[in-house]
């Protein structure tokens, strides 16, 4: 039977979930049970995309995304893959009407990370970080609204905030590993191997103004969601300020981090505020 399939396809998901991002494990157990198996389902798909372009260095990259990505659009169509990961996207896509630009502008990002290294101009990063971030946020808010139309067009400015948010912390935390290991240097207008005081705060601003746009949309989020989504937020946010305050030529040398009893305690209390109506 199919259903036997697709249990162990979610198993899969849920997996890779729990072993790459601890802390977006975290937050995906505070959403509703309804929906919880649904972002496990395309943070797989994003999950092994990224891993591809970032950490197969002894393989050909650009031909196990080419088969990635081939798989991939069989799997729309047949709704239906062998490769469980895509199995479970798959039916997450169709169940929630994903738009497919969504998954082709993700898809490009993805390529360009196989050859691009330089960010020179803002058109070039804000597309970019449409492809790589803002759909995944997008993607998840079809997940959040169930299909409702309407408050997805309401919150979608709001959710690509968020994700550009999440996606430029990123950036900003393993500014060392994607310099020095990958050659990449994602932040337009600044020379990475000069990074500066002025220049970080410059980041740290476009940041927090992304941040404040993308909380305005958390507000507005259905029940189901909007804890797990705070939970996430609030990750990001205490990263940003301990990365705020960290010396420039520190964050190029080192991976700042969150520690996990402080995660827990930043769980702790975003269960207080939402439970208390303070968000």
């Amino acid at each position: 039977m199919k259903s036997i399939f697709d249990h162990v396809s979610h198993a899969c998901s849920q997996t890779v979930t729990k072993t790459y991002s601890t802390s977006f494990s975290l937050a995906t157990k505070m959403l509703s049970s309804a929906i919880r198996q649904d972002i496990y389902n395309i943070y797989g798909f994003v999950r092994f995309a990224d891993e591809i372009v970032d950490s197969f260095h002894d393989y050909d990259k650009e031909a196990l995304l080419n088969e990635f990505e081939s798989d991939l659009y069989v799997a729309l169509e047949r709704k239906i893959s062998l490769n469980p990961i895509l199995n479970s996207f798959q039916e997450t896509y169709h169940k929630y009407g994903i738009e497919k630009h969504m998954v082709e502008a993700f898809m490009r990002s993805m390529r360009t990370d196989l050859h691009k290294t330089t960010y020179l101009t803002q058109d070039e990063y804000n597309t970019y970080i449409y492809g790589s971030a803002d759909v995944v946020g997008l993607m998840c808010l079809k997940v959040f609204v169930k299909g409702d139309n309407e408050k997805y067009n309401h919150l979608k400015n709001s959710a690509m905030h968020l994700g550009s948010a999440f996606q430029k912390v990123n950036f900003l935390r393993d500014l060392k590993s994607d310099y020095e290991d990958l050659s990449r240097t994602y932040f337009p207008n600044t020379d990475l191997s000069k990074l500066d005081e002025a220049s970080k705060i410059l980041i740290i601003e476009e940041i927090e103004l992304d941040f404040a746009i993308g909380l305005q949309g958390i507000k507005e989020l259905p029940i189901e969601a909007k804890f797990g989504v705070f939970t996430a937020y609030r990750y990001y946010s205490q990263l940003l300020k301990k990365l705020k305050k960290t010396p420039a030529l520190q964050i190029k040398n080192t991976r700042i981090r969150v520690a996990n009893y402080k995660k827990i305690e930043l769980l702790t209390r975003s269960y207080v505020k939402y439970q208390l109506n303070l968000l």
